[in-house]
């Protein structure tokens, strides 16, 4: 309580500073706007101990200095670590894709930072509100003391870091890298020489290389083939893939273009469909489960068929300008892309370009020579190529759990998406109201039309007449009709008829509970 009562005093304190500050500027509007909004939230922490943003006032609560960082889970482990072990230091962090992970850990606090920058200078936040932050990337680098970087393509921040742990002269292709991991200062500002990856890693000891996979995969054969004719040669690939139930990625360098071939695949008869960033989380989903079942056999993307898509019955991965220089055709990028095609034993990549670029030459050498190594190996241990075995998913999982009203935690589920049936604009005006993405729900024409949702206007999925429930004589016949309206409801909500299924479930409520 004591601790409490001093937050309070520091904030009044901190207010009063602002205002004034305010004032001294010729900012009257900014100065009356944080004096009305921090006021009412001290009244509400004076008498209900909490308000909205409350975690703006953390540096006051926990007693911090001015940008001092707060605390967090590495402080909960270096606790047990000394609690069980001895050792604060006993314990290992293990960053998965480091290459892109540790850059973000560094951009958080930059993004935080700004965002918060414009709330504080127009009056919506007290100073304060900057130290309820994420860590700085060098007091997350000092909090760790034993870090284990796990990428297929490893950055040039780890790479340095690992030379600098280890007391290794730093490669002249890493001096203008941040050191410490990205916490300190590179030794010069531009880069002096470029380096390739597998030059790197050559140079550096303490690189573990895990190239051999249980399952005897080998990385996919690549070819580079011309530009002229490309797309023609694709369908040719794209009908042998489909002979042999597989899929094909194609990966291409704008979003229209994607939505092009993805188009021109449609109508000449294969089933495909584009991906990029401008598709939401729910129907990025659904669009990869749909390729897995076979409901598509192609997807046509740009920089999202990277890092994380691991689909086992691609076969064929086809890079479109893949000697165009830059940050989706770079080293790193086509290493990740190419290995989308390395859970299929039969994966094959095609880059098409009109000339080898230095990246490109890069990652088909470093793809070669792992490839002969690890059949060598498979050769040595009688081992042979299986394609990863995967469940299969099922489609509508997470948009059928929202509109079933189940999607959360407990008993009673999340938000149920039920509301009136769809206005002037259809089913697609509804699905882009609730942020459901186009693709999945619309009934244009996409191949993904018939994928989850029966039609509309399809009457014929009706499992409950309304007068059943007038021929209920006993507790076995009311769980048989509950039963039925539980099916009837959800084919309600996936036809999107919102309406009918509102009615099945208050008529439901009604049956599971006749006193109420």
């Amino acid at each position: 309580e004591e601790k409490f009562g001093q937050a309070i005093e520091d904030i009044e304190t901190e207010l009063d500073q602002r205002i004034d500050h305010y004032h001294s500027k010729g900012m009257e509007m900014e100065a009356h706007r944080i004096e009305q909004r921090t006021k009412f939230d001290l009244e509400m922490l004076t008498e209900i101990g909490s308000c909205k943003g409350v975690e703006n006032y953390s540096r006051h609560f926990d007693g911090r200095e001015k940008n001092e960082r707060a605390y967090c889970l590495l402080d909960f482990f270096s606790t047990c670590a000394e609690q069980f072990h001895g050792d604060p230091e006993k314990y290992l962090v293990i960053m998965d894709e480091s290459h892109v992970t540790l850059p973000q850990v560094g951009g958080m606090y930059g993004g935080d930072y700004s965002r918060k920058k414009n709330l504080i200078d127009h009056g919506f936040r007290l100073p304060s509100a900057f130290d309820n932050r994420p860590l700085r990337i060098d007091e997350f680098q000092e909090l760790i003391p034993q870090m284990l970087y796990v990428s297929a393509t490893p950055g040039e921040r780890e790479l340095r870091h690992l030379a600098e742990i280890t007391k290794q002269p730093i490669p002249e292709g890493l001096l203008h890298v941040p050191s410490k991991g990205g916490g300190g200062k590179p030794d010069i500002e531009k880069r002096k020489k470029r380096a390739f990856l597998a030059e790197t890693m050559q140079s550096i000891n303490g690189v573990v290389q895990m190239e051999i996979r249980p399952t005897g995969l080998l990385d996919p054969v690549i070819e580079v083939r011309p530009t002229e004719g490309q797309i023609q040669d694709l369908e040719d690939e794209i009908r042998l893939r489909i002979e042999s139930n597989e899929r094909v990625l194609v990966t291409v360098m704008t979003i229209k273009f994607a939505e092009e071939v993805a188009e021109y695949l449609n109508r000449n008869g294969f089933k495909a469909h584009h991906l990029h960033s401008e598709i939401d989380t729910l129907e990025r989903t659904e669009i990869i489960k749909a390729l897995r079942l076979g409901h598509i056999d192609i997807i046509v993307g740009i920089n999202l068929l990277r890092e994380g898509l691991d689909i086992p019955e691609v076969s064929l991965v086809a890079i479109f300008d893949a000697d165009k220089e830059g940050f989706l055709r770079n080293e790193r990028s086509l290493l990740q892309t190419i290995g989308r095609a390395s859970r299929n034993q039969n994966g094959r990549v095609i880059l098409y370009a009109d000339s080898i670029s230095a990246a490109m030459e890069a990652s088909i050498k470093q793809t070669i020579e792992r490839r002969k190594r690890q059949n060598n190996y498979n050769e040595e241990n009688q081992i042979t190529p299986q394609t990863i075995k995967k469940a299969m998913p099922v489609m509508n999982s997470e948009t059928g759990d929202l509109m079933a009203g189940v999607a959360g935690k407990g008993v009673g589920g999340g938000r149920r998406l039920v509301a009136k049936k769809p206005g002037k604009k259809g089913v697609e005006g509804l699905a882009k109201k609730f942020s459901l993405g186009a693709a999945a729900w619309n009934t244009t024409g996409s191949v993904l039309d018939n994928i989850s949702q029966p039609d509309w206007n399809d009457e014929s999925n009706t499992l409950v007449d309304e007068n059943m429930e007038q021929s209920v004589e006993n507790n076995d016949d009311r769980i048989k009709l509950i039963n039925r309206m539980e099916r009837e409801m959800k084919a309600a909500a996936a036809r999107l008829d919102f309406e009918r299924a509102a009615q099945l479930r208050d008529r439901i409520y009604q049956l599971e509970n006749p006193t109420n």
